[in-house]
């Protein structure tokens, strides 16, 4: 009898041990990280990547490796950035393909999330467009523009419709290999509860497809942004502005290479900027949410 009690709080006390265990390792840290820390591990590697590539670069000037009008020199594009900054050009080439970018983006992710949910849930329209999507999502977006200037001309509306033929198969194809990756477990579980129609399309798929979907939003904002470089370096015109593509198309125009650099720059640090303030800050988020992600 005395062994019985002995081995039952034996028992009792491992499977509190073991529940104190999971505790712990459930539990958050919630100390914040030195700003010496975040800099030397956030900040500097990326700093250092930059230095060591003006370093290259200004070593192949040096060592005249190609004439120097194929190949401007750091200090060159440096001097078209400030001549753009002092005629107040700068911003505005930014702005111009930014605010389209985004816009095209948004009305992108308004259209290609209901599609993916009606492709991943409905078999008969999965059938028909599914193939559909994955052929459009391989299909090269500059293809896109000479039609879309002969149907709509040379406006915001062609810009527009070349984002979306190259965005939303990403969005939609996103979503719908999120859909496939959830658990039949979880889907019987929100039936057995009552979410059933948008209640558990709301509170069920899309939670439990969030990883997938994000993925696609990150292909599909990458998508929008080169469908936008290309209608905007193929089609010109006055009543378009001037984005970084058509200053792209401007230097070549003129065979000034320093402006070409310039806005290939400047395409390079949009796409960088967009993905550090936006979907960085969401893959986190979706990790942190799901425990797999301690927070420092």
């Amino acid at each position: 009898m005395a062994s019985t009690e002995t081995a039952a709080k034996d028992t009792v006390q491992d499977l509190a041990g073991l529940e104190a265990g999971l505790d712990a390792l459930d539990a958050v840290r919630v100390s914040r990280t030195p700003v010496r820390e975040v800099l030397v591990r956030k900040v500097l590697p990326p700093v250092v990547a930059v230095v060591l590539v003006l370093v290259v670069w200004q070593i192949l000037i040096w060592a005249q490796v190609t004439d120097d009008y194929k190949l401007p020199s750091p200090s060159q594009v440096w001097d078209e950035v400030t001549d753009a900054w002092a005629q107040g050009t700068l911003l505005g080439y930014i702005w111009t393909s930014v605010s389209r970018g985004l816009l095209g983006f948004l009305l992108a992710l308004a259209i290609g999330t209901p599609l993916g949910l009606l492709v991943s849930r409905v078999r008969l329209i999965r059938a028909a467009i599914g193939p559909v999507l994955s052929g459009l999502q391989s299909l090269p977006s500059v293809a896109w523009v000479p039609p879309a200037v002969i149907w709509l001309g040379l406006d915001d509306r062609m810009m527009y419709a070349v984002i979306l033929l190259g965005a939303v198969p990403s969005i939609a194809n996103g979503l719908v290999a999120g859909v496939d990756q959830i658990p039949p477990l979880h889907l019987r579980a929100g039936k057995t509860l009552g979410a059933t129609g948008l209640r558990g399309t709301w509170h069920i798929v899309l939670p439990a497809a969030l990883p997938g979907y994000l993925a696609g939003l990150k292909q599909g904002w990458a998508f929008s942004w080169r469908s936008l470089m290309a209608a905007e370096i193929i089609a010109s015109s006055p009543d378009l502005g001037v984005g970084l593509g058509q200053l792209l198309e401007q230097g070549r125009e003129t065979s000034s290479m320093s402006m070409v650099f310039l806005a290939i720059i400047l395409i390079l640090t949009v796409g960088i900027a967009i993905d550090l303030l936006i979907f960085s800050p969401l893959e986190r988020w979706v990790l942190r949410g799901r425990g797999l992600l301690v927070k420092n």
